[in-house]
């Protein structure tokens, strides 16, 4: 629970504008996010239990049996669209994509359900789609050690 709580509080805004999708470009924003979603998802506008994550992320939903092979197929779409993964555990996945100027844009997919509903095969199960801020792939600072000269 913790590890999924940490993850939802590194998702950031406009992951639909991130995956890019190729398609005949959008009338509308909801068009756009429409665009996103792929056979046996229905939209989350409310991100289900979690309606916190629904200012930061595009969340999908399907019934709890179903959600892994749902996963699976952003995956593969991800996959198709230049998306790599890069980093994972049990319901978060981490993608990147090198940027043409150089660095790299991240994606975090979330998986999670309702834990305080009894779960059934019918339950509905959610994934979440953010934004990872700044460059992904930048090297992080070097922490000075005490005692040491700066460089």
């Amino acid at each position: 629970m913790i590890e999924i709580l940490a993850a939802a509080a590194l998702l950031t805004p406009t992951p639909t504008l991130a995956l890019q999708m190729p398609a005949p470009a959008p009338q509308t924003a909801a068009d756009a996010a429409q665009q996103l979603i792929l056979p046996g998802a229905a939209r989350a506008l409310d991100c289900g239990p979690r309606p916190q994550l629904a200012r930061m992320a595009f969340c999908v939903t399907a019934p709890i049996n179903a959600i892994g092979a749902l996963a699976d197929a952003y995956i593969v779409r991800l996959g198709e669209m230049g998306w790599l993964q890069a980093d994972g555990r049990e319901n978060l996945v981490v993608f990147v994509r090198r940027r043409e100027g150089g660095g790299c844009d991240g994606v975090q997919m979330l998986a999670f359900y309702d834990e305080d509903q009894p779960v059934g095969d019918a339950s509905p199960g959610y994934l979440a789609f953010a934004l990872i801020p700044g460059d992904v792939c930048a090297a992080p600072e070097a922490t000075p050690v005490p005692g040491t000269p700066p460089q």
